[in-house]
């Protein structure tokens, strides 16, 4: 069994307050930039290739980050499909698709693959993103508890779909046991490994008490297991399951923060949330700009607020 990460972005970034402001308002230093990317998963069992979550998609425009930007999901490196090609695999060669949650960054090319099974909490059904898509099998997590993660859905041997919710109400982790190792593939427990470390929830939630006990389980499963944590929005995540790093909560892998270049000045007049993916066209709500729209609005796919938004 073989575990590759899917590289399409990079070069972006997280605030500490995006990070790590989920429990604490106003405390954290907004010039302090965690390094982030775009990245999800590909298993390859020598029988099956599954995919965890399947990148943004096709079309959707780089963000152009200003210095009171919360977060920068990054530039493009090529497309979410370009970059799985590249890896050496056909799109009809994917049999089962583990969606840890909704979220565009997650699901945005589902449709891609016409042979997959789509495994994905049954609570999340009803998410905008995932209606039209036929090959879907709710998972209602049946096969009991794993370690310290009370429901768990075996996908076979050795790989686990875990209820893990909180960041969305449907959100799911995989596990991959792996030469002693526990590979935690996970969506966005956490946005950068920086908060893992230091025990912080990011701003991002649909439950945020459900998001706190899943960050205690998942430490507490660190803590008694050798894992190599695996996520989506920072390199640490591909860095971790390059170097098979066993994280060590006590001792923090050295930070180094985002390198950001906020000249660029380009503008389409759309906008683009940073943390769902939803695009904001003005043609599309009759001329309105965004900077016209009202002071509280919010994004209609995630309910985040206009200042996680992003110029295109």
């Amino acid at each position: 069994m073989i575990i590759k990460a899917v590289k399409f972005r990079k070069d972006g970034f997280y605030t500490q307050p995006f990070a790590f402001g989920g429990e604490e308002d106003g405390v954290y230093d907004q010039n302090v930039r965690y390094r982030g990317t775009l990245q999800n998963y590909l298993i390859d069992t020598g029988n099956e290739v599954i995919l965890v979550d399947t990148g943004i998609p096709a079309g959707t425009p780089e963000e152009v980050p200003a210095e009171k930007s919360f977060g920068f999901t990054g530039k493009d490196i090529c497309t979410y499909m370009e970059a799985f090609k590249a890896l050496g695999y056909k799109p009809e060669q994917v049999t089962k698709i583990l969606l840890t949650h909704r979220h565009s960054d997650h699901s945005g090319e589902i449709k891609s693959f016409p042979n997959a099974k789509v495994y994905v909490n049954a609570e999340e059904l009803d998410a905008a993103e995932l209606q039209g898509i036929s090959n879907i099998v709710p998972v209602t997590f049946t096969d009991g508890a794993y370690y310290n993660f009370p429901e768990c859905q075996k996908i076979q041997d050795g790989i686990y779909f875990i209820k893990a919710k909180g960041h969305t109400k449907g959100n799911s982790i995989v596990i991959v046991e792996l030469d002693g190792l526990f590979y935690m593939i996970h969506g966005d427990i956490t946005y950068v490994d920086e908060a893992l470390y230091a025990n912080k929830l990011s701003v991002v939630f649909d439950d945020r008490k459900a998001a706190r006990e899943t960050l205690d389980r998942v430490r507490e499963f660190i803590k008694n297991h050798p894992t190599v944590y695996c996520g989506t929005h920072t390199p640490q995540g591909y860095e971790n399951l390059e170097a098979k790093r066993v994280m060590d909560l006590d001792n923090p892998v050295p930070t180094v923060l985002a390198k950001v270049d906020f000249s660029a000045n380009k503008g389409t007049g759309k906008y683009v949330c940073s943390v769902c993916g939803y695009i904001y066209d003005p043609e599309q709500h009759d001329g309105v700009a965004f900077e016209d729209l009202p002071a509280d609005w919010r994004c209609p796919r995630c309910r985040q607020p206009k200042e996680k938004f992003n110029r295109a």
